[in-house]
């Protein structure tokens, strides 16, 4: 099976060359087929300009720029609708996900539905001991509220077939930033679906600044939980 890797950009120049080289050396080591999908929002960096000058002619890069909609989960959802591969392997694009562990995880869909990327089992963690501790408090309250198995509620590192996938409500799901993968999760869950987490750890970003903002994006995720704990009464997330 044809695996798409999904690499939503903002602002990346300075990683997306190096992680497109890596993710070649892994998936061409095992002899997968395989393509990136990059969805850029228009960097202003320049982004999609590396990727055309140093992939321009790489079949197996495709580069996608929006100008209109932009964010991280509608990036996200844009690329699973225009990928070619039965299998969806969906990352970061700052090395936080390391591009080692991508065959793993899509050998790991003959017997799973969803694999997650996760730092909150044996062996897994972050470099950075702050976030690993406030996103290991954060995923704790997500399983008393919600009483799912699942440690980790926030990576966005996971694979899973594209048609599983496009067989969810997807405007119930991708919209806002990193969000989108409590709801994911939740509908993986709710289906009765498969799920493995195996072992990630996160280095720390290699070039460049995070766009994430710990109180705004502390905020935001707690209202997302509030509206999908309604959604869930209202038997909407399924």
């Amino acid at each position: 099976m044809k695996t798409s890797i999904i690499l939503p950009t903002y602002n990346e120049r300075e990683n997306i060359t190096e992680l497109i080289q890596a993710i070649h050396a892994v998936m061409d080591s095992w002899d997968f087929d395989y393509q990136m999908v990059i969805v850029d929002d228009n960097s202003p960096d320049g982004t999609a300009e590396a990727v055309r000058k140093n992939f321009g002619e790489d079949e197996r890069v495709v580069l996608h720029v929006r100008s209109e909609g932009r964010g991280l989960a509608t990036a996200i959802r844009y690329g699973i609708e225009r990928a070619e591969g039965e299998v969806i392997v969906c990352m970061d694009t700052d090395f936080n996900h390391d591009p080692a562990m991508i065959p793993q995880m899509v050998k790991f869909l003959e017997f799973y539905d969803m694999v997650i990327g996760s730092r909150f089992v044996m062996r897994g963690g972050m470099e950075d001991r702050f976030r690993q501790l406030a996103s290991a408090v954060y995923n704790l309250g997500i399983r008393v509220l919600f009483r799912t198995p699942v440690h980790e509620n926030l990576s966005g590192f996971f694979a899973m077939s594209r048609q599983q996938l496009l067989s969810m409500n997807l405007d119930e799901i991708f919209y806002g930033y990193g969000d989108y993968f409590i709801r994911l999760i939740m509908v993986v869950w709710q289906r009765d679906y498969k799920m493995l987490e195996i072992p990630v750890f996160y280095r720390l970003r290699m070039h460049g600044h995070s766009k994430t903002q710990f109180l705004s994006t502390l905020i935001e995720y707690t209202r997302a939980l509030i509206s999908l704990r309604i959604k869930l009464w209202q038997g909407r997330m399924k």
